[in-house]
Order: C-alpha cells, then sequence, then structure tokens
C-alpha cells in the first residue's frame, strides 16, 4: 500500500498549527475536506467545534480569534460551502482580525469540467486575505515535509501580520478521501518550534515624531481625544495623556477606552445641541482607530480642525476625508512618550472643566429620565447591561442600533472586555461570534443584540447548549429592524414596513426554545438586570429577549435629546 500523502499533508499542516499557538479549529462537515478534518479532531490539542452552516463555522473562529488574540481556523468542503466563509474573510480583513481559512478542493482534473462542487476557488475572496496559497494536490517526493510545514506556519504569521487579517489556503484533494496507508513522513522541529519563527516588534514612534506630537500638543489651545473601535491603545496610557494634556477623551463604549476622569461618555447628546458644539469644537484631535459610531460626531468637525491619526498599521481609517496627518505607530507607546514630554498648563482648565460639567450635566438629566420609564426602553437597555456585568466579563455587542445605544448611554467603566464585529459592521454570523467568544474566555460572556440580528444567524444556536460554552444573549425584540425607523427611509409610508421594518411576527423566545436553548422574556425595564444576573448565574447558553417598541423608541430617543439640551440651556443660564 503506497504512503498516505493526503494524511501527512493535514497532520503537518494541523501541528505546525499548534505549535504556532492555534488553539480552536471550526469545521463545517463535507466530504472533500474529510483528510484535514480527521487530523484536526485527531490531534487532541485543539478545541473542535463542528457547525452545519459555513457562515456559523467562519463566525465563530472570528468570535474565538477577537477574543483571545490568536489565530483560529476554519475549514470547510469545496464549492459553495467555501463561498459562505466569504462574510466571515471580509469581516476579518476589515477588523485586522488573524483568521486561516481552509476551503478543500477539487484537483485540477475536475475543475471546470461540471464536477459536482467544483468551482473556481483560486483567490475565490480576491484581495480580502493577507495571503493566499493555492496548496496543491498532495504527493509524496522528496522535500515535501518542509514544503508543507513552511506553508502552514507561513500561514498563520501571514494571518498574524503585521496588519493582522485572514490568509486562504485552497487544499485539493484526490480521492480516495478516507485514509489509505502510513502518512507521508513530515517532521516537525525536534524542539517543538514552528517550522520557521517569525517575530515582529511594534512600530515604535520615533524621536522626531514625539517631538512633532508633543509641540502640536503643548501648542493646542483646545484639544481632544476621539476613540472608536480598533483604536489598540492601552487605557491606563491614554488617561495618562489626557491628564498630562488636560483634554477630555471621547471615546466609543466599543473602543475600550470608556473610562477614567477624563471620558466623556454622554458626547452623542451634548453634539445634538447645536449651541454647545459650536462653543466645544476643538482645534487638535488626537485620533486612535476608526471614528466613533454615531453620526453626530461624525459630521461634527469641519475640515478646518486639524485631525491626527495614530494607528499602529497605518490604516487609512478616513471615511470623512478630513484626517490632516497620519502617524503609523503603536499609539500606547507614542502617547506614554508624548505624557513624558508634557509639563502641564498647556490646555486652559476650563476647557476640560466645560466638557467635564456638560458631562454631569447630561449624565443626570439622561439617567434621571430613562430611570422613570417602566417599560423598557433600547438605550437604557444597554446602559444597564453594560453597568451590571461583573469585573473581567465580556460583552459582544451587535450592529445596528445595540452598537449606537450603547455608545449614547453607556457610562464610563473599566473592567469589561468590548468585543464587536465592526469590520464591516455586518449582523450576520453574530451568535456563532458570541459562541466563539465564549469558547475562549475565561470570565463571563454576555451578548446584547437585536431581533433580526439573532434570526439571521439563528442556525448558530444549533447545538448551542452542547458545546459546553456559557454565554447570555439578550436580545432587544422591537419585531424589525429598528435603526431604520431613525433613517430617511422611515418618512416612506406606503413601503416602509415592508422594505425596511421588516416585521418577522417571530416569538424569540419559542424560537430560542426549539433549538433547545433556555430564554426567558422581560417586558418591564427594571427586570433586564435582574434577568442577566439569573441567566449567568445558571450557566450555559441562554437568551433574554427585552421587548420594545420602534416607534415608541424613536420618541424616546428624542426625549431623551431634549431633556439634555433642556439641561444644557439651565446649566448655562445666569
Amino acid at each position: 500500500m503506497s504512503a498516505d500523502a493526503a494524511t501527512g499533508l493535514a497532520q503537518a499542516l494541523v501541528d505546525e498549527w499548534v505549535r504556532a499557538g492555534v488553539q480552536v479549529v471550526a469545521v463545517a462537515p463535507g466530504s472533500r475536506s474529510t483528510p484535514l478534518a480527521l487530523a484536526v479532531a485527531a490531534d487532541g490539542r485543539v478545541r473542535v467545534e463542528v457547525f452545519l452552516d459555513e457562515r456559523s463555522a467562519g463566525a465563530f473562529a472570528l468570535g474565538a480569534t477577537k477574543a483571545s488574540g490568536r489565530p483560529a481556523v476554519v475549514v470547510t468542503t469545496s464549492g459553495s460551502a467555501a463561498a459562505l466563509l466569504h462574510g466571515a474573510v471580509i469581516e476579518a480583513h476589515h477588523s485586522r482580525t488573524p483568521l486561516v481559512v481552509c476551503t478543500a478542493d477539487r484537483p485540477p482534473e475536475l475543475r471546470d469540467t461540471g464536477a459536482s462542487q467544483a468551482i473556481d476557488q483560486v483567490k475565490l475572496f480576491g484581495d480580502a486575505v493577507r495571503w493566499f496559497a493555492e496548496v496543491g494536490v498532495p504527493e509524496d517526493r522528496p522535500g515535501v515535509g518542509a514544503y508543507w510545514r513552511s506553508l502552514a506556519t507561513r500561514a498563520v504569521a501571514e494571518a498574524i501580520g503585521p496588519p493582522p487579517g485572514p490568509v486562504h489556503l485552497n487544499l485539493a484533494f484526490r480521492e480516495p478521501l478516507v485514509p489509505t496507508g502510513a502518512p507521508v513522513p513530515a517532521p516537525g522541529r525536534d524542539d517543538g518550534a514552528p517550522w520557521t519563527v517569525t517575530r515582529s516588534a511594534p512600530v515604535l514612534p520615533g524621536a522626531d515624531d514625539v517631538d512633532h506630537l508633543a509641540r502640536a500638543v503643548a501648542e493646542a489651545r483646545r484639544g481632544l481625544v476621539m476613540a472608536g473601535w480598533g483604536a489598540a491603545a492601552d487605557a491606563p496610557s491614554v488617561e495618562r495623556f489626557a491628564a498630562a494634556a488636560g483634554w477630555p477623551v471621547l471615546a466609543d463604549a466599543v473602543s475600550g477606552l470608556r473610562g477614567g476622569s477624563h471620558a466623556i461618555s454622554t458626547y452623542d447628546a451634548l453634539l445634538r445641541h447645536p449651541a454647545f458644539a459650536d462653543a466645544h469644537r476643538p482645534d487638535l484631535v488626537l485620533r486612535l482607530g476608526a471614528s466613533p459610531t454615531g453620526r453626530a460626531i461624525a459630521t461634527w468637525l469641519p475640515g478646518a480642525v486639524r485631525q491626527v491619526l495614530v494607528d499602529p498599521d497605518g490604516a487609512w481609517l478616513d471615511p470623512t476625508r478630513s484626517v490632516h496627518e497620519r502617524m503609523a505607530s503603536d499609539p500606547t507607546a507614542l502617547l506614554d512618550a508624548v505624557a513624558d514630554r508634557l509639563t502641564g498648563g498647556q490646555t486652559p482648565t476650563d476647557w476640560l472643566a466645560g466638557w467635564l460639567a456638560a458631562e454631569a450635566t447630561a449624565r443626570v438629566a439622561i439617567d434621571d429620565l430613562v430611570d422613570a420609564w417602566e417599560a423598557p426602553f433600547e438605550g437604557r437597555i444597554a446602559r444597564d447591561v453594560m453597568e451590571c456585568l461583573p469585573e473581567g466579563a465580556t460583552l459582544v455587542v451587535g450592529s445596528s442600533m445595540p452598537v449606537r445605544d450603547l455608545e449614547s448611554f453607556a457610562r464610563p467603566r473599566r473592567g469589561v472586555h468590548l468585543v464587536a464585529n465592526r469590520g464591516a459592521s455586518g449582523i450576520d454570523g453574530f451568535t456563532s461570534t458570541v459562541l466563539g467568544v465564549a469558547a475562549v474566555s475565561d470570565g463571563p460572556v454576555v451578548a446584547l443584540s437585536g431581533d433580526l440580528t439573532l434570526l439571521h444567524d439563528v442556525g448558530g444556536l444549533v447545538g448551542a447548549t452542547r458545546r459546553g460554552i456559557d454565554a447570555t444573549l439578550v436580545v432587544v425584540d422591537n419585531d424589525g429592524g429598528g435603526i431604520f425607523s431613525f433613517l430617511p427611509q422611515a418618512g416612506l409610508t406606503e413601503h416602509f414596513e415592508h422594505l425596511f421594518a421588516t416585521p418577522h411576527g417571530t416569538d424569540l423566545v419559542e424560537v430560542a426554545t426549539a433549538f433547545g436553548v433556555p430564554a426567558s422574556r422581560v417586558t418591564r425595564a427594571d427586570h433586564v438586570v435582574a434577568a442577566v444576573g439569573e441567566s449567568l448565574a445558571a450557566g450555559g447558553v441562554r437568551v433574554v429577549v427585552v421587548t420594545t417598541d420602534r416607534v415608541d423608541n424613536v420618541a424616546r430617543h428624542a426625549a431623551v435629546w431634549e431633556a439634555v439640551a433642556a439641561a444644557l440651556d439651565r446649566h448655562r443660564a445666569p
């Protein structure tokens, strides 16, 4: 019996991935991927989760990677199965998440012949991957072990970056797909290290860059820090810099930087007040990561306001074309170095004091109003879920309204890790992303999403209770796409409900229960925190459905902004 090259390749890949730090592999079942699936299952050193839907498998791997920082692997069979990973690849590309995508394929002689499940998979994901390799049909030949191992270790290294992102290995297998004999030997390094060790260091700021930014900060009379997702800076360094500069910090909650004494958590409400927004425009903005989520802050700064974007990979995060300078540097090192140069007193104390006074005024106005409402309000749900999480917990927040409500209503706090699919800002795969996060997290994991987000990846609930995972999914159920009620489409009364709001009319508690997932319903605002606590205490995967009304939700948001405006006006009155 001839040596089994397919098994030899698969075992070499898996061993190299483990040596490089891979801990999680998501597999979608299929025939053509049999050699790799068997090798993953037999290895014993990685966590293997199987999903019926390739989209769920890809999203699970995304979540595991985002929570752990370690590349995860996703394995599919050929054909449309491979194409279903495109959403996860796009999110990994834009969010700079290391992901190793392995698609099994037909051998060359079966391509473009009408063979079943055979499509063109060569560079299937285009420029959305950091690196692509057409691995070739496994064969027994001299030096093949070094090729296989070098390929595997390079895949992980390319995924880690910089910049991090997805890689694609296309693996063609000929039949037979089950083991046929002893695997082709492909021994790794004797010391257990990867075939090729890749070392990279952060891009540290040069002395000229530090001097340049320190001068700009010292000369600015009215500066602020603005942080969005992907900020890639350590919170203590941001707080130290803000204290040295005398600047407020306007940080989207998903940035992980909304904490400390200089944090302004109510900026979305404040900037909706024209007088306040006009009177508090800065002359220098230090941008960390992407722009915050909300429209108010996105449209607040005219092009004349100097903005400096700091990103370790030099990403071009400038959708409004307003950035004046880009600095490709490790933001933590840069902020620490600049803080060391600042002596204090360069910014008038009334600049920061004005922001902090407005923050206190708006915070009271918001909290007093929403706490008085008995029926659940989506802004309060976001605030309370964030607030009630124990130290060390992870909050996974969905796109559309939940991430916006978190930005608008969450108070400053430390000790919670935020995860969100904000690279492409889609709702797809959210449930599976949450499960991937929970699979690698040490602390409690809670998710906040809308109803359509849950339904879009309802297949992720299949087998969720058998995975040994603890995760609470808080679902805001307004029977449709609530975000569209805030957009101009809401004025299209004839077609709005059918084309945009898309009410589903589905009992989400019954949906979750049908998949074997325990679920409860909350109809009072002051019961949300208790329901989350009970779910965490019970353990396992659970769903908490909080019922809201789309029309009422729009009116309540408007009432909050009006309350903040009125409070600011009273504060300014002589």
